[in-house]
């Protein structure tokens, strides 16, 4: 018999519309689903330990061969709200800047903005688990995923990283796409991507059954994540990946 086709995906709040098919129990004799958080599945993509990955899209030149597998992502055309830079202080009086160790693009992707859109330069600091609390005076923090939502009650300055990316390129931003490290058959890859879409159709019972007091889901999934990976959203991977592979 052959072997399950590996999986590996994010469990945040913004993946439960692309895993809510699978989690559903469709393609469950197909695949073999693992969870981690984002830089984790992307290095179990790169070691060949899972077939397919919701990856970091900073993740892709790290493969020897990639192939984006879904019309469906992890973008935002506008504000995304859990991609964040939290501060007490405005941008300009920024001195340091705590990095979260759960997502190599969030931190490239602040990296560029600093560089060529705020043109500040910070010290940087590699954060630790619960490093939230260290957000404080000039001490700035990114802050990710379900925990970045909880840090916008906490914070008075927040700059949203998917705005200012489109207030400096014109394009929307994509966060995460699923990526095989092989080439895999047709069929499953249609299959795949119908799993995939199925949550979009059901926003309203994946808002009722994740309970959630820190921030409005109807609008993060509604507004805040753009999960169909349009023209608009490929171009702007596109000149991300050059301004990753320019350093």
């Amino acid at each position: 018999m052959e072997r399950k086709i590996r999986v590996a995906a994010v469990s945040y709040l913004n993946t439960k519309p692309l895993i809510y098919g699978f989690e559903q129990g469709m393609m469950k004799d197909e695949i073999e689903l693992v969870f981690d958080y984002p830089a984790n599945v992307a290095r179990m993509l790169v070691n060949d330990e899972v077939d397919i990955g919701l990856i970091p899209v900073a993740a892709i030149p790290l493969l020897k061969e990639y192939h984006i597998i879904s019309d469906y992502c992890i973008g935002a055309n506008f504000e995304v709200a859990s991609v964040c830079l939290f501060s007490e202080v405005p941008l300009d009086k920024i001195e340091k800047i705590l990095l979260d160790y759960q997502s190599r693009t969030s931190v490239a992707l602040l990296k560029i903005l600093l560089k060529y859109h705020w043109k500040k330069r910070p010290e940087f600091l590699t954060a630790r688990m619960g490093y939230e609390k260290e957000i404080t005076g000039t001490t700035a923090g990114l802050v990710i995923g379900d925990r970045a939502l909880k840090q916008r009650i906490r914070s008075p300055y927040i700059y949203d990283l998917a705005s200012s990316w489109r207030e400096m390129t014109g394009l929307p931003f994509v966060f995460a796409v699923w990526v095989s490290n092989k080439k895999l058959p047709d069929e499953f890859i249609e299959s795949f991507d119908a799993a995939t879409a199925i949550g979009m159709q059901h926003i309203d019972e994946i808002v009722k059954t994740n309970v959630f007091n820190f921030y409005n889901l109807e609008t993060y999934y509604r507004q805040n994540i753009s999960y169909l990976l349009d023209d608009r959203k490929r171009e702007g991977l596109e000149l991300f990946l050059k301004f990753l592979a320019n350093g």
